[in-house]
């Protein structure tokens, strides 16, 4: 199998959609030999900000030495990019090679009589699991795909540190309509005897959570964002201190990555606790070096143009304050699509209070609204919209409008970002962004 046949196999199981369970996963992993029960897994939950903490924690154990595996989703800018180790995504060749061998149990279970089908995502989830086994990773970090409890990450039977992120709304129709049911789901990562780490919460959340430690007989320690001291914070970076630690810097961009950065630092600390040999100097160093694509990412800045990865309504509103915060009394260019399952009205108002212009596109995937329908709800709540045929001349479009000192900012969705993402590469290195291809 080459890269582009393990692409097209990964892509004709995305037909069988969304189906939450650990009956399939549990089986095709008994078929490999159970490789994630010889790893040593950190698990992440929650609504927003489960990738960027996993970047920080991660790019801390790799300045102290540590062989890291680290699984994400969905994919920015290629399949592959979901497995990452050491700070690299894993080869073209690694990810052929790792997910041949994961088709041929597939394979196996399809001969069986009653047989079931795994999914695209219990297909990455699999492959992740023995690249990482067959690298032998030190420690394994494991983003939640959707949910927890039902999620293919939680075949793992132990986990070094269960962390919950930020907890919101959002897959209403998979994980329930109220904070508390969505905070059930998110829970079911926790493991008997474990300890979990917690980002501030709603009290319903915080309630649930805490119930689930106290059945579960974990032990649950909250992050304490009042013990943040924010000293700097520009587009050019981030400076702070938290609880006993001096003078932290990072790149990330926002308030809400500093809470991230105080939630892996109480990770980091428990790992201390647990007799990992981590450096004071390597938790600074690592988490100045942390970087997480699509979320806030400058991409340009003359003029400034951005692209993040809200998808929520909770995302939209942490995006705003963003763009408040870094460029106060500028009015936005946004740049928009967005799957029919959200909450677009909300994420299209949120956004509206700071907007001089929507361009409005048509996402690849099938979940998105049309462009012409998001273009109907953006014009209740700003006078100059308009809809795109394509992405590229969005980025061209709004290039054009914001001029040297104007703001452009794209969201909506991780998958158009990374489309985004790519094609603003290959912009830049043409330098050519007249609406006419000049």
């Amino acid at each position: 199998m080459n890269y582009q046949e393990a692409v097209d196999y990964v892509n004709e199981r995305s037909l069988l959609g969304i189906n939450l369970g650990l009956e399939r996963i549990k089986k095709l992993l008994d078929l490999m030999g159970n490789p994630q029960e010889k790893l040593k897994c950190i698990h992440v939950a929650g609504t927003n900000g489960k990738g960027s903490t996993i970047a920080m924690i991660s790019s801390i154990l790799n300045k102290s030495g540590y062989s890291v595996g680290r699984f994400t989703s969905p994919c920015i800018e290629s399949l592959e990019d979901c497995i990452w180790a050491n700070g690299k995504i894993i080869s073209k060749e690694d990810f052929a090679n790792s997910l041949q061998y994961v088709k041929e149990k597939v394979q196996l279970m399809s001969k069986k009589k009653e047989s079931i089908e795994p999914t695209e995502f219990e297909i990455l989830t699999a492959t992740a699991f023995w690249y990482f086994y067959s690298i032998n990773c030190d420690i394994v970090l494991l983003e939640v795909g959707l949910g927890g409890r039902l999620d293919s990450t939680n075949v793992i039977k132990s986990s070094l540190v269960s962390v919950i992120s930020n907890i919101s709304y959002d897959h209403t129709s998979k994980l329930g309509n109220t904070l508390s049911e969505i905070a059930y789901e998110k829970a079911g990562i926790i493991k008997e005897k474990s300890c979990v780490i917690l980002y501030p919460q709603k009290e319903e959340v915080e309630k649930v959570i805490e119930d689930v430690c106290k059945k579960k007989n974990a032990t649950l320690i909250k992050t304490d964002i009042s013990k943040i001291n924010i000293k700097k914070s520009s587009i050019n970076g981030q400076e702070f201190d938290y609880a006993k630690r001096e003078s932290i810097k990072i790149n990330l961009l926002g308030r809400h990555q500093i809470n991230n950065a105080a939630l892996a630092m109480d990770t980091i600390d428990v790992l201390i606790k647990k007799g990992y040999n981590i450096s004071e100097t390597a938790i600074k160093r690592g988490l100045f070096l942390a970087k997480w694509p699509g979320r806030f990412e400058v991409l340009k800045r003359n003029p400034v143009f951005i692209i993040d990865g809200a998808h929520n309504l909770s995302g939209a509103k942490i995006l705003r304050e963003n763009l408040e915060t870094y460029f106060p009394n500028k009015k936005i260019i946004f740049i928009t699509g967005i799957f029919a399952d959200k909450d677009y009205i909300s994420m299209i108002k949120e956004c509206s209070y700071i907007a001089s212009k929507f361009i409005i596109i048509n996402l690849e995937n099938k979940r998105g609204v049309e462009a012409k329908e998001l273009a109907k709800i953006a014009r209740h709540y700003c006078n100059n919209v308009v809809v795109s045929d394509t992405i590229e001349y969005a980025v061209r479009m709004s290039i054009n409008d914001a001029w040297e000192d104007g703001i452009v900012c794209a969201y909506g969705s991780l998958s158009f970002v990374g489309t985004m993402r790519g094609l603003f590469k290959t912009l830049e290195k043409g330098r050519t962004y007249g609406s006419d291809g000049s």
